[in-house]
């Protein structure tokens, strides 16, 4: 048996009840995409329902009739960060919201140096590359490392590799990530550049390094003996538990060459995540590109496709929205699109209450005991 659970990262469709609560009521990641861009249209997943999904104001032929099970899925969790949404679909639903911190305490910057024998410059939000630009240079003059955040709960370090080695740079992140876990930050995440000032470029030696999570269904799917192959960065954000094989990248173009590799000889599940979206497009806001990225994808989904066998599962979903026509340079709280690719099945999946319907619906489909959290979309249900 084998199963692929991919996720486009921040790849929402709007319509989040609680969005106001969070500054996002109206944004729309999709919706807005098809909105900006001209003749823009997703013939493959349009063919599968996305079209249906989405209520698309400019319906092409391809939207009538879906040749898989479409939804929506809305978080149930507080957030609306990766490491919440990723979880969440694994089937831990959160009461309590990770961390975000705009400065991070004297305390915990204090606590992090002194372990590590070492000092941070910066210790504020910014954007990776922006902050690359600014404290580059005296990062390069003076050894520290460069501390900074941003909107998401994630405490990122920066340094040179010629000037902080990636083993160096990785042993200050695990001195980091032990030091956050009272503080319930999400991620710690290593950020790796080369280069000289004003050409500085980020590396593919990024590791993040998440808080252990509660018990998931990729745990359950381990421990009855399946395999589960995280590709792109899912095991780190479930800190390696539950994930037996990990297939790390740095790009679509990467995973979806490594789900086209593994997916011949899977047994279990693929769990892959696709990071261009949100990482280079959606923080950025940048429309052009993240919609240019969509389409790489539909382009390439016919050639997966049509290696998948009717007793096979395919789950298509999303973590979060990230708008890339909103304010700022956060996340955002959307609802996430669902298409479900098994056994010829073409039927409306409704609103899903919430993300665990996923690890739900694994369950039933590998046979395990059902998931305490979430419902299968294979059991029939009223919407």
């Amino acid at each position: 048996m084998r199963a692929l659970l991919l996720i486009l990262d921040s790849v929402g469709c709007g319509g989040a009840p609680d969005a106001a609560a969070y500054g996002d009521e109206g944004a729309d990641t999709l919706g807005h995409i098809y909105e900006r861009t001209p003749e823009f249209a997703l013939p493959t997943m349009e063919r599968l329902g996305i079209g249906a999904v989405m209520n698309v104001q400019r319906p092409t032929s391809n939207v009538q009739h879906p040749m898989a099970s479409w939804g929506r899925m809305r978080e149930l969790s507080a957030g609306k960060d990766t490491t919440t949404g990723h979880w969440e679909i694994a089937g831990v639903v959160l009461d309590q919201p990770f961390t975000v911190f705009e400065k991070f305490p004297d305390e915990l910057v204090h606590a992090i140096e002194r372990e590590a024998g070492m000092q941070f410059i910066g210790n504020f939000p910014r954007s990776g590359t922006v902050v690359l630009d600014e404290l580059g240079p005296e990062h390069i003059r003076t050894g520290k490392p460069i501390l900074y955040t941003s909107a998401d709960s994630v405490l990122q370090i920066a340094a040179h590799e010629s000037v902080v080695p990636l083993p160096r740079l990785y042993e200050i992140c695990k001195v980091a990530r032990r030091h956050c876990d009272p503080f319930r930050i999400g991620r710690v995440i290593a950020r790796p550049f080369t280069g000289d000032p004003g050409n500085f470029k980020r590396t593919a030696g990024r590791h993040d390094y998440a808080m252990l999570p509660p018990l998931t269904v990729l745990n359950a799917l381990a421990d009855s003996g399946r395999a589960v192959h995280g590709v792109g960065k899912i095991s780190d954000i479930f800190a390696g538990s539950g994930i037996t094989a990990n297939t790390p990248t740095g790009s679509n173009a990467e995973g979806m060459a490594a789900i086209e590799k593994l997916w011949p000889t899977m047994d279990g599940l693929l769990f892959a995540n696709l990071v261009d979206f949100d990482m280079l497009f959606g923080h950025r806001r940048n429309v052009a590109g993240y919609a240019q990225a969509l389409r790489e994808f539909d382009q390439w989904l016919p050639t997966f496709l049509a290696s998948v066998k009717p007793e096979d599962l395919v789950i298509i979903t999303a973590d979060h929205g990230n708008d890339p026509t909103w304010r700022g340079t956060d996340h955002t709280r959307e609802e996430v699109p669902l298409l479900l690719i098994y056994g010829g099945r073409a039927e409306p999946l409704g609103t899903r209450m919430t993300f665990a319907d996923t690890a739900a619906t694994l369950a039933e489909f590998f046979a395990l005991p059902a998931w305490p959290v979430g419902r299968s979309v294979l059991t029939p249900t009223e919407h």
